[in-house]
């Protein structure tokens, strides 16, 4: 990374540390929901976007963190700062479980994408008809304002929280990409038998990067919980959900450590923008339709997503600059 990329990060990052001192509630609101999405994104990319399984049931590993995490607050008192771990555990073991079923029988393309979702309802059917955790009704989480509870009075405190997560999940993707795992992950995503016949442990790399993936994901889950004090099967483990987070890093470049980040920072505003517009106007459900119009614009022009393309143009104009 250059002089000038670190010089325009640190500008960002100054300018989204004191964007709340003269923004509005409902501007808060917004970016809370691009960080989060930003962060749930780039989860989700440490096993699709690297190695190339691609996960349509990240939904499920929300859902695990959202009710274990709020279940143990609600029955033993535990906070949710301590219980989002625990979530976090369970979850990445059944991503284990769910990536030993994939990678040992070494479930491909489609089949593993199907995979997913069939886990994802699964757990989604699981928890609809277990009364234990509210049924198909969910659990209402009553607000009880407290930093132990991770409960707060106002946007701000989750701004944050939300902003933290977003750059630990970044720093995460970066040491990943610049560690052993992280090329051998990228050899596997291209050519896995050319990389097996050079001796790259394919099984070992994808369970790893399933097992940090499924971990960071629950933990979202609870900050999902204690943002909205409300979850339902229905929503946290719903296709809805899992389409929202692959949908930020495929627009903004899967494999890629700024691509979720800068395909949330496109795809969240646009997404509550039109719902909200649409829902008004009789039109609920319209904004999905603006959303496949987009990815096919990806798809078209952009097929690696937007940032290798900035990246591309940033070069190309640089080379100019420097020939002129």
């Amino acid at each position: 990374m250059n002089r000038n990329s670190i010089i325009f990060l640190a500008a960002v990052l100054l300018f989204l540390l004191l964007l709340p001192l003269f923004s509005s509630s409902a501007l808060i609101g917004i970016f809370i929901l691009i960080f989060f999405y930003a962060y749930l994104g780039q989860c989700w990319n440490i096993l699709s976007g690297y190695v190339g399984a691609v996960s349509v049931g990240h939904a499920l590993f929300v859902g695990i963190g959202a009710y274990i995490s709020t279940k143990l607050a609600l029955v033993w008192g535990l906070s949710p700062w301590i219980g989002m771990f625990l979530g976090g555990f369970c979850a990445s073991i059944i991503a284990l479980f769910i990536g030993y079923l994939g990678f040992r029988f070494r479930v491909k393309g489609v089949y593993f994408f199907l995979l997913t979702i069939a886990f994802a309802e699964v757990g989604r059917l699981i928890f609809l008809h277990l009364d234990v955790f509210g049924g198909p009704v969910g659990i209402f989480i009553p607000f009880k304002p407290s930093f132990i509870n991770f409960q707060f009075k106002g946007n701000n405190p989750y701004y944050y929280i939300a902003m933290g997560m977003m750059i630990f999940s970044i720093i995460v993707v970066r040491i990943i990409e610049k560690s052993n795992i992280g090329l051998l992950s990228v050899a596997i995503r291209e050519d896995e038998d050319a990389a097996q016949s050079l001796g790259v442990n394919s099984f070992k790399c994808k369970m790893i990067l399933f097992f940090i993936s499924g971990f960071m994901t629950a933990l979202g889950g609870t900050f999902y919980a204690n943002y909205f004090y409300y979850i339902q099967p229905d929503i946290v483990f719903g296709l809805g959900l899992s389409v929202d987070i692959i949908l930020r890093p495929i627009v903004g470049g899967m494999g890629t450590v700024f691509g979720p980040v800068i395909g949330s920072f496109l795809m969240t505003p646009l997404a509550e923008f039109t719902r909200n517009y649409f829902a008004k106007g009789g039109y609920e459900g319209l904004h999905m339709i603006i959303y496949g119009i987009i990815l096919i614009i990806v798809v078209l022009f952009f097929p690696r997503g937007l940032a290798p393309s900035f990246q591309r143009m940033y070069r190309s104009f640089k080379k100019n600059i420097s020939k002129s």
